[in-house]
This record gives structure tokens, sequence and C-alpha cells, in this order.
């Protein structure tokens, strides 16, 4: 009788004991759902209604393998891959490198500051510079939590805000249901003029975003340790695999059920062209409480991602220059460019979808040396990627840099 029970209790704790280890995919997950995606994916809707669907869903598996690729490193390894471009390349190339990374970084905090802003002012009627500050400081509260209490406590309150997120999105879409019809078509690719590229590439810069594929080797590694034997590093990939797999399934639906409800409730009128008009257009079509739930989501987004992306900044400047600021007063400094945004009266939902622009433009920056890294044999060993692997992840690239490529050419032609 022991031995019968004794075999469910040893499943029941393995299961256990690999649900502890996830959570890192989770935190880098929420680069996936910031403000810079509500602007992106709403805007798409709204203008091209499920034209770009496609775009959402390739993004997603996009994201999973990358993100992988980014954890595997960090427990190989033991190192981030900030440190890993410092340790393979010389002082000048090392500072180049920082720049773009700096700006991509102050890319992503202006669109999380901004949405966090915008969040407040169609909750509570405050002024978008008053929001920027407040947004500031609750995220300054929140790396508080990650420097005192360590990553774990971090996490579960991240995952909880993801939640929220999760809950304030896609409540739209379980109140006034889209088109099946609608949805399938759009999953075939192609565009309806720059617009629509310039949309796509915003989309592409809002899901794959550089920092996470930096700041996912830091939190596997921190989390984990470094996976030096191979049965440890086998477990540990492995629970990696679900981990992604998980928390991008969940960013994946969230991305998606923005751009159906704009494409389902905004597509067609000509009255939505920002993030407040888009909330007054659902509150309209679909009543106060879908757009309160969406406001609410909004500042989740905002405050969570603004957290992380600060995380992630303070990773990179330590790995490729071996400098360390205080987090809390790099989060002070990172704020002002956003601040400033919000000062001068710019549409805050065209600076949202042009950051993302900006954020498509690092990730080639960040993704060839991670491909180039975790492809090699002598730094990474028997968890070497397949050729396979390496083929996929290459052609990501080189996807990516051909859309940025075409953005430029239809932006200067005016085609």
């Amino acid at each position: 009788m022991s031995t019968a029970i004794a075999v469910p209790r040893s499943s029941f704790q393995r299961v256990r004991g690999a649900a502890v280890l996830l959570g890192p995919a989770f935190v880098a997950a929420i680069a996936y759902v910031d403000p810079g995606n509500v602007a992106s994916n709403i805007s798409a809707g709204a203008q091209f209604g499920y034209l770009l669907v496609w775009v959402i869903v390739m993004a997603n598996i996009m994201a999973a393998l990358v993100q992988f690729l980014s954890a595997k490193l960090g427990l190989v390894t033991g190192r981030t891959l900030p440190e890993v471009v410092r340790d393979r390349s010389s002082r000048p190339v090392r500072l180049a490198y920082w720049g773009q990374a700096e700006l991509v970084a102050m890319a992503t905090d202006l669109a999380e500051v901004v949405g966090g802003a915008i969040a407040l002012n169609l909750l509570f009627g405050l002024p978008l510079l008053v929001g920027g500050i407040i947004t500031g400081v609750v995220s300054m509260a929140l790396l508080a939590v990650q420097n005192r209490r360590g990553q774990k406590p971090f996490e579960r309150v991240i995952i909880g805000m993801l939640a929220v997120i999760a809950i304030g999105f896609m409540a739209s879409v379980v109140i006034s249901p889209p088109s099946v019809s609608g949805t399938l078509g759009g999953l075939t690719p192609r565009f309806s003029g720059t617009e629509s590229v310039l949309l796509a590439a915003a989309m592409i810069g809002a899901t794959v975003m550089p920092h996470a594929i930096y700041l996912h080797s830091g939190l596997s590694r921190d989390r984990h340790g470094h996976a030096e034997t191979p049965a440890v590093r086998t477990r540990l990939l492995r629970i990696t695999r679900y981990d992604v797999g998980l928390a991008m399934l969940i960013a994946g639906a969230v991305n998606l059920s923005m751009l159906l409800m704009a494409a389902n409730t905004l597509n067609g009128r000509d009255d939505v062209d920002s993030l407040e008009s888009a909330h007054a257009a659902v509150r309209d079509a679909l009543g106060p409480g879908a757009a309160l739930l969406l406001a609410v989501g909004l500042l989740a987004s905002g405050l969570a991602s603004t957290s992380v992306g600060a995380h992630a900044g303070a990773m990179i400047m330590g790995g490729l220059l071996r400098r360390h600021i205080p987090l809390l007063l790099r989060r002070l400094v990172t704020l002002i460019p956003a601040l400033l945004v919000l000062a001068v009266g710019l549409d805050p939902t065209r600076a949202l979808i042009i950051s993302q622009v900006v954020l498509s433009f690092g990730i080639p920056f960040a993704l060839i040396p991670l491909v180039r890294f975790t492809s090699d044999r002598a730094l990474m060993g028997d968890a070497t990627n397949h050729r396979v692997t390496s083929a996929l992840a290459w052609l990501i690239a080189a996807v990516i840099s051909a859309l940025n490529l075409l953005l430029i050419y239809l932006t200067v032609t005016g085609a």
C-alpha cells in the first residue's frame, strides 16, 4: 500500500519542483505586452482590421525561439549576453555597442513611461507629465523589491501584474468576439502601403524586444546559476522550454487580443488616432466596464514594463562596461527623456509607435551575437544549437533586417 502511495507523491513532487523553477521567462514576457505593444497593435487593428494578424503570430514564434536561446546562453556559460559580447570584442567595439544599446533602452523607457502616463490620465484625469512622474516613482518602488528581497519576490510581483494585463486586454475580446473568418484571413502575409509596413516593424520591435534578449540571459543565470554538469543543464534547459513556451503563449494571446479588439470594434472609425480615442471608442462600443479594464491593463503594463526595462538597462551597462550605477539612480536618469516628451506636448501615441520602430532596428545588434555565441561549440559545448535551430535563428535576423530596409525605402520614397 505504501508503494502505491509513493508513486503519485513522487510524481507530484517532480511537477512541483519543476513549477518552482518557472519565472524568468514571465518577467521577460512583460517586454512583449508593454505600452508600445498596445499602441502598435491597437493602431494596426483600427487602421487595417485583421490584415496584420500574421505579424503578431510570426513575432511571437520568433520571440519564443530567441528567448530560449538567450536563457540557454546564461545557463550554459554562466554569463549574460552583454558579458559575452564584452569578453569577445575590443574596447571601441564595446563602447559603440553600448551606445546603441543605451539608445534602444531609452526608446524602451519612453514607451513604458508614456503608456503609464496615458493610463493614469484615462483613469484619473491626471496631466500626462504628472502621470509620467508617478509611473517613474512606482517603478522605483518595484525595483526596490528586487534590490532588497531578491529575484523571486520581484518575479511574483511582475507575474501578478502580467495577470492583470492579460485580464485587462482580453476582456474586450470575450465581451465582443471577433470574426473567425477575418482572423483566419489575417494569417496570410501581406501589406497595404507604407503605414502597414511601419506598423508591422513597430509590432515586431515591440515583441522581439532587444532589451528582453539581453535580459533573459541574466534572469536565468541569476535564478538558476551556472549549470555546470550535463544532468543539471539538461533538466534546467527542459524547464526553460516550458517556461518560455507558457510565457510566450500568454503574451501572444494578449497581443492578439489587442489587435482583434481593435479590428472588431475600432476599424472603420475616423476618430481613432490615439490611445485616448481608442479608449473612448471602446467605451462607446462595449461599455464603461470594458473601457475601465483596458485602462487598468495599460497602467499595469506601463508600471511593470518600465521596472523590467530599467533592470535590463542596468544589466547591459554592467555587462558591457563593468560599471554599475545604483539601479534607482539609473531609473531616475532614464526617466528624463520620457518626461521631456510629455512636457513638450508631443503626440504620445505616435511617440509610442516610433519608439517601437527604434527597437526593431536594435534587434539585429542583440540577435546576431546571440545566434553566433549559442552556435559556438567552444563556448556552449554539447548545448550548441542544432543546425536547424541556428538556421531558423539566422532567418529571423534576416527577416527583421529586411523589413527594416523596406521600411527605410518606403519612407524615403514616399511609396
